[in-house]
């Protein structure tokens, strides 16, 4: 049996909850859409996941989303995440650094990697997305957040 917390150090350090904005960007750096955002990153005991992720997402228009992700570590010490909307894997890259790959299941040919760091201090974390289509860069997403709780 794995315990996620000791296994993968650095994604424990984000458990709880984050608040920020999400700026996506096209290749010349014009805002393309801005998104409020909250995200609660849980380790649940006695679930039949090792981690789950509640994004929610709301619009200055009032549009609002929320998307529940789950994550199984596997053997080959990294996060397997899939929902009815995507699929992915988290690995750690060092004492501050994560990466994720996932991709759309709705979205042919189009797959994303973000570098998520968490401060020394665990309150701020900032994430860069890469989205690629045809193996081509086409946007960014621009994450800055904050502890909530």
């Amino acid at each position: 049996m794995f315990d996620i917390r000791k296994e993968m150090t650095v994604l424990s350090r984000h458990a709880g909850e984050w608040v920020g904005i999400y700026t996506v960007v096209d290749l010349e750096a014009k805002v393309l859409s801005t998104r409020q955002s909250h995200i609660s990153c849980l380790f649940p005991e006695n679930e039949s996941y090792h981690y789950y992720q509640i994004n929610r997402y709301s619009w200055d228009d009032g549009k609002k989303d929320e998307y529940h992700c789950p994550g199984t570590y596997q053997e080959d010490k990294k996060l397997w995440m899939e929902s009815d909307r995507f699929q992915g894997q988290v690995w750690e890259v060092d004492n501050n650094t994560i990466i994720m790959k996932f991709s759309y299941k709705n979205i042919p040919d189009v797959y994303l990697y973000e570098m998520i760091q968490i401060s020394p201090c665990n309150n701020y974390r900032s994430r860069t997305a890469h989205w690629f289509k045809n193996n081509q860069i086409y946007q960014r997403t621009l994450i800055q957040e904050e502890r909530f709780k």
